[in-house]
């Protein structure tokens, strides 16, 4: 038997002390004419990854064309900035028109926009428009929600593998522009007369793993601008197209966060919010129905400040569709608001190392050129002549650091809530991009030796710890973790990373024992115990693992994966009543939990009882169409009421959703060559006996190597 396991209150000021408000003119003699157009299309692209110094027409290094052409064609805001550094909740603010407190969505997984969130795509659905997304990278997937209000979400990101066989769930902007452009063409042909359509489409360069595709990687000694540089080559034809088109279409292109690339140590995003990951590009222009403007023309820059928030009311403004009153952005469509502006605060956060390291939460307000970042040690920087942040000004002018951290506080933004369980395959996703998964507990009091920059050299560890793993050199990826260990013995995920590769790796009992010593350190938070847990039930000490995970489940909303872990140890010990009682339990607390109704399914498959597995794995998959392990049952019970070929299609599709699902692939392999597909079951049967851990899977790769050494296999 198989079972699924899953590894503010406003601050008073005394002092009233008045913030310097700026002016800010537009550059050169021409203003952009953007006005609302009643249905006109809508085209909004978001470049992730991408830093505003990063493009030609603000500066960059790389050669970008087709956005300098639209910078022309419109405006080009010079100080607009995201309000988280994660691409998710980056996302989520951009198509909200919300910040992340708002929205809810503070990290890369672990959270879930509900199905009755307000969207762009939900007002203009509302309005007749036709909807349709093109993301790039797994973690906009549609699991997490923002497919809320499109006719079409693509977000099949195909098969590309690491060297570890984990899935790279990305694709390069070349496919997702042509699959847009071929919507978009269709809406025309379909609709007489043509219905206005609203197109969001995501390209993943230059977001590392840095792999810039020819020409662009001879042409820069940055890998990061020689992607940049293909990113902008992969728009360009969809930018050609709507310029052309005939039809009045609103374009946005901005980014969701930038890239650090070694600012203040940092080598990616996510830790810090300085300029390098916070500061985005972002271009408005309305093109299509009128001539192309001429590009020797000053064109439009607007120095006031912008934020994402603004965009949702701009986009509603110019297809002259009404504005919530709700929303805390402000339409940029106004000449006016792009000349002058008073001062708009705007939030930002980092809370991805609070929620998997257990460091200091950081959040932040930008009031004009001032931004303070609140960190048990504080920071306030004058971007307007300090645009490095090389200088704190904390505690050199009191009443300005107060004034700051009041407005700060007037957002009055909670902390994250409960995350989510997440399938297991979410976090191996994620870990392929780059983004550590954890979860750490929220402490009551952060200090110094919490804030992240204290703490960036262990940053850096740790993603050349993952580099290491995802490049199979286990011994050293175990040992740059017991450095982190050694120097931070309070992280969890330390532990909880170490154990993992050791387990995979066929460590068993070297893995129990990483987990035993995080318990005896202190380190007790339920993830690390429910870890622990299921590594006992599954080395066949059920009893042990029951007795570690009864008393961590004993409230009503009990962590969903300690459950699963329980469930899984009841049935590892002959307690089916007590495993199914779990399962059931789990959803009632979550009714769609996919990994409860795959257990649940095995557990019908023990006692024979195939028509209530069948159903089981039916509603898991509807649940969630990507679980591998939902598909996988629904073959097993294929194969045994005498559907082998749909046996064999369900085991294909689970093994191309997670290729480490080396039940399915042995399955698979193994019954396409005993039905005689022998030429089929082949590249399966290699991938197998190549990929499979020995140390779970010893005997089956002995068979598999027997079935390949015959002389009925062609060799």
């Amino acid at each position: 038997m198989w079972l699924a396991a899953a590894c503010g209150t406003a601050v008073v000021v005394g002092v009233v002390l008045a913030l310097r408000s700026l002016t800010f003119f537009t550059a050169g003699g021409r203003q952009a004419d953007l006005r609302p157009i009643r249905n006109q299309n809508v085209l909004l692209i978001t470049i992730d990854t991408l830093r505003a110094d990063a493009v030609h027409s603000y500066g960059g290094r790389a050669a970008t064309p087709a956005l300098d052409r639209l910078a022309a064609e419109g405006v080009r805001f010079e100080f607009a900035h995201a309000h988280a550094v994660l691409t998710l909740p980056s996302h989520a603010s951009i198509l909200t028109g919300m910040y992340p407190f708002q929205h809810g969505i503070r990290d890369n997984s672990g959270y879930r926009l509900p199905a009755s969130a307000r969207t762009a795509a939900t007002i203009l659905k509302r309005a007749g428009y036709a909807t349709g997304a093109f993301v790039a990278a797994f973690p906009l997937h549609s699991r997490f929600g923002l497919n809320v209000g499109f006719d079409v979400y693509d977000d099949r990101f195909g098969e590309t593998r690491a060297p570890t066989e984990f899935v790279m769930p990305e694709r390069p902007a070349t496919s997702v522009v042509a699959l847009a452009r071929a919507w978009i063409a269709a809406q025309g042909q379909r609709n007489v007369p043509p219905r206005p359509w609203f197109a969001w489409v995501h390209v993943f360069e230059p977001h590392a793993p840095y792999r810039p595709p020819p020409p662009f990687d001879t042409q820069y000694e940055r890998p990061y601008d020689a992607e940049v540089a293909a990113a902008d080559a992969g728009v360009a034809p969809l930018l050609a197209d709507v310029s052309a088109s005939g039809q009045a279409t609103l374009v946005i292109v901005t980014g969701d966060h930038g890239e650090a690339l070694g600012d203040h140590g940092e080598k990616t995003h996510g830790l810090f919010a300085y300029e390098s990951t916070l500061r985005v590009p972002l271009l408005v222009a309305e093109v299509g129905a009128r001539s192309t403007r001429p590009t020797s023309l000053p064109r439009e820059v607007s120095g006031v400040p912008a934020r994402h928030v603004d965009i949702l009311p701009t986009l509603l403004e110019a297809v002259a569709q009404p504005v919530p009153a709700d929303l805390p952005g402000r339409s940029l469509l106004p000449p006016t608001e792009r000349r002058t502006g008073s001062p708009r605060p705007s939030y930002f956060e980092a809370m991805s190392a609070m929620l998997n390291r257990g460091w200091a939460p950081l959040s932040g307000v930008l009031v004009d050129r001032d931004k303070y970042i609140d960190l048990p040690i504080a920071e306030r920087y004058d971007l307007a002549a300090d645009t490095d942040e090389a200088t704190n000004l904390v505690g050199q002018a009191p009443d300005r650091d107060r004034m700051l951290a009041g407005r700060l506080g007037g957002f009055d933004a909670a902390l994250p809530g409960r995350r989510r369980a997440e399938e297991p395959d979410v976090a191996v996703r994620l870990q392929s991009l780059g983004y550590v998964a954890g979860d750490a507990p929220i402490k009551a009091r952060y200090t110094e030796a919490d804030d992240p920059k204290t703490l960036v050299a262990i940053d850096e560890a740790f993603h050349r710890a993952v580099d290491l793993y995802v490049s199979r050199r286990y011994e050293e990826a175990k040992v740059t973790y017991r450095q982190i260990i050694a120097r931070r013995p309070d992280m969890a995920i330390a532990y909880r990373h170490l154990a993992f590769v050791s387990w995979e790796t066929g460590q068993t009992r070297e893995a129990i024992v990483v987990l035993q010593r995080a318990l005896a350190a202190g380190v007790t938070n339920v993830p690390v115990v429910t870890q622990l847990g299921t590594y006992l039930a599954e080395s066949g000490k059920p009893a042990a693992a029951i007795s570690l995970l009864e008393p961590i489940v004993t409230s009503q909303t009990a962590d969903l994966d300690a459950l699963n872990g329980l469930g899984i140890a009841y049935a590892r010990a002959g307690r089916a009543h007590d495993a199914r009682q779990t399962f059931e339990r789990m959803l009632t607390l979550d009714s769609s939990n996919a990994m409860a109704l795959v257990n649940l399914g095995a557990l019908d498959l023990e006692r024979g009882d195939l028509a209530s597995a069948r159903r089981r794995f039916e509603r898991a998959a509807d649940a969630d169409p990507t679980s591998s392990s939902a598909l996988s049952g629904l073959a097993v019970v294929a194969l045994k009421t005498g559907d082998r070929n749909r046996a064999v299609t369900e085991w294909t599709r689970a093994v191309e959703l997670d290729p480490t699902n080396y039940d399915a692939l042995y399955n698979l392999a193994t019954t396409l060559a005993t039905s005689g597909h022998l030429t089929e079951a082949r590249p399966y049967l290699e991938r197998f006996a190549r990929s499979a851990p020995p140390a779970f899977y010893a005997q089956d790769i002995r068979e598999v190597n027997a079935i390949l050494q015959r002389q009925s296999v062609p060799r």
